[in-house]
Parts: structure tokens; C-alpha cells; sequence
């Protein structure tokens, strides 16, 4: 239900997320449902890459996309609006390219130097984004395990005492964080 109304399923397309029917075609309250449920998420997500104004304007750019063009059947939007903004940003980006190679001019200390953006940048950037995102869906345990573990390159006995629990707790945290981050990669839309 959106607003107090039922749901008709006339595309068949189902939110996953919320096991919801959504409902075909266009209407403004589903959207506004839809952008209340996942704008948030989506908007850091693209501020990762570009300017406030811009991530706006791409997040509900990619809902109304994903809103017209997922296919009936649909299982889970969400993987769908990541895959939609990241498109819209790079698209952004490859426009930008194809003007002169200055993105943007700083000033700093008088000094004026211009910033180059470069798409590997870009995909940098958002693998970054991206993974911070995931990375926020764990629990605190898990995320500090993880952390120490696969990014800092602690050992296990290492990770043990900074954390202040058995070697085996951080094993199994780690193993339960993987899970959890592999979940939420593959809400977000995120091929592995």
C-alpha cells in the first residue's frame, strides 16, 4: 500500500525490499513513496562523485527511469536505482569529457589550478562509495572485525587482543561480516 491505497499491479514489477507490488504506470505518490524508501541512500551514494545539486538531480532521474523501464517481473529495484545512478554519473562525467578537460577551477591561496576527472578516477570513487555504503550496513562488531582483519591485514591474534575478545570471536565475525557485506552488494546491484 502507498498512501493508504492498495497497490494495482498492472506491470508486474515487485519491491523486494519492502515486498510491496509497485505499481504500472507512473504514479506520483508510488514514486514519492519510492524516492522516500531509497533517496537517501542513493544521494550518498552519487555524492561520492558529484556535487549536491548534481546528486539530486541524478537520484530522481534514475527513480523515474527505473520506475518506466524495469521490466515486468522485476524482483528488487534497489540493485536496479545503484546500477541507474552510477550509470547517470558516469554519463555525467563523459559529458564533462567531452568539453574542455577542466571540470573545475579552485582557488586556493591565490593560486588557480584546475581539476581533471578521468573516468578510472570516477570508477574509483565509486567502488569506494559503494563499499563504504555496504560497509555501514554491519553490524559495529562486525564492520571492526572485518576492518582489522581484511583491510587493516591484522592477524587474527592481532585483531583478538585490539578488540578485546577470543581469536575465534573474530573469525567468526569476520565470516558473519562477509556474509552480511555479500548481502548487501547484492542489494545494492553490485556484480562481484
Amino acid at each position: 500500500m502507498i498512501g493508504g491505497a492498495p497497490y494495482v499491479n498492472r506491470g508486474g514489477v515487485e519491491d523486494v525490499c519492502r515486498g510491496k507490488e509497485v505499481p504500472m504506470p507512473m504514479d506520483e505518490e508510488a514514486v514519492a513513496a519510492l524516492y522516500r524508501e531509497h533517496g537517501a541512500a542513493l544521494r550518498r551514494f552519487a555524492r561520492g562523485a558529484v556535487d549536491r545539486e548534481k546528486a539530486e538531480d541524478i537520484v530522481q532521474e534514475a527513480i523515474i527511469r527505473v520506475w518506466r523501464h524495469a521490466p515486468p517481473g522485476t524482483q528488487g529495484l534497489r540493485p536496479y536505482l545503484y546500477r541507474t545512478v552510477r550509470n547517470l554519473i558516469v554519463d555525467q562525467h563523459r559529458l564533462a569529457s567531452r568539453r574542455p578537460r577542466t571540470v573545475a577551477s579552485v582557488d586556493e591561496a591565490g593560486d588557480r589550478f584546475a581539476v581533471a576527472v578521468d573516468a578510472e578516477r570516477i570508477d574509483e570513487l565509486l567502488d569506494r562509495v559503494v563499499m563504504e555504503e555496504a560497509l555501514a550496513r554491519l553490524t559495529p562488531e562486525h564492520r571492526q572485525a572485518l576492518v582489522a582483519v581484511h583491510y587493516r591485514r591484522l592477524t587474527v591474534a592481532e585483531a583478538a587482543v585490539e578488540l578485546g575478545v577470543p581469536a575465534g570471536t573474530v573469525k567468526s565475525r569476520c565470516f558473519y561480516a562477509l556474509r552480511a557485506l555479500r548481502a548487501a552488494l547484492d542489494e545494492m546491484g553490485v556484480d562481484r
